[in-house]
């Protein structure tokens, strides 16, 4: 059990330090560059953002907490439709729908506290919900920085294939390319690169990644954050890449 005694007062600020490797792994994918992991192209340093960062807490709370409040989450991965968590809290104070996109100002700091108190990334993280049905904004107390790897990083692509058969057409394109080739002669791709599919994944041979990331008790306060909140967040960031290894994430 780890002792939070020192850093578990919501009414102080915290400045903590996140710093975490990579071996033979792809912490943060690039979109954009056909999900190499991402870089900045003038150090060569390896960069995981805030956004990939803060969905690892949240796949960790939920995992955890069973999505069940007050550790619901708002941003959930291809989740509940946002719109729909909003009405929730409309239905929970009373909005009429006739006013789901414009409530009075009380009535929407109504909503937005009912969403504080049951979901813990919009405690935590803050959130704009006004996407049609309007639940009104908040501005998180933790923030994160970037996570940059010490030093540069190699990105590296490794080829990979699947020999298994998908269907009719392909068996009849490997029994071809079996009956003209010479066992004894032909090469692993003769082999195995007719009758599959040929594919690679990029990967960090290592790297140690720094990140940074504040909370604000002021905030804290105006969102309901309690001692439990921190525990729960501390262990989480401990512990998110324990719940979803994969090839990957080395």
């Amino acid at each position: 059990m780890t002792d939070f005694t020192q850093c578990g007062d919501p009414s102080r600020r915290h400045d903590f330090i996140l710093v975490f490797d990579v071996t033979d792994g792809n912490p943060n994918g690039d979109p954009d560059a056909d999900n190499q992991p991402r870089q900045d192209q003038e150090t060569n340093q390896g960069l995981v953002t805030d956004v990939c960062l803060k969905r690892k807490v949240r796949n960790y709370v939920g995992l955890t907490q069973e999505s069940a409040a007050p550790n619901r989450i708002y941003v959930q991965d291809k989740g509940i439709y946002l719109n729909q968590l909003n009405g929730e809290s409309h239905a929970a104070v009373g909005i009429p729908a006739k006013m789901a996109k414009d409530p009075d100002r009380d009535m929407r700091n109504k909503a937005r506290d009912w969403m504080c108190a049951n979901f813990f990334d919009v405690r935590m993280f803050g959130a704009v919900m006004s996407t049609g049905v309007n639940a009104g904004q908040v501005r998180g107390p933790v923030q994160m920085t970037f996570a940059r790897s010490v030093s540069p990083i190699l990105p590296m692509e490794v080829t990979i294939s699947r020999v298994a058969l998908t269907n009719e057409s392909e068996k009849k394109k490997a029994e071809r390319d079996s009956a003209g080739s010479n066992a004894e002669d032909e090469t692993e791709t003769q082999r195995y690169g007719s009758t599959g599919t040929f594919g690679r994944k990029a990967i960090v041979p290592y790297g140690l990644y720094v990140g940074h990331g504040f909370y604000s008790a002021p905030f804290a306060k105006q969102t309901g954050v309690t001692s439990a909140d921190l525990e729960l967040f501390w262990t989480a960031l401990m512990n998110m890449w324990d719940l979803d290894h994969s090839a990957a994430r080395g």
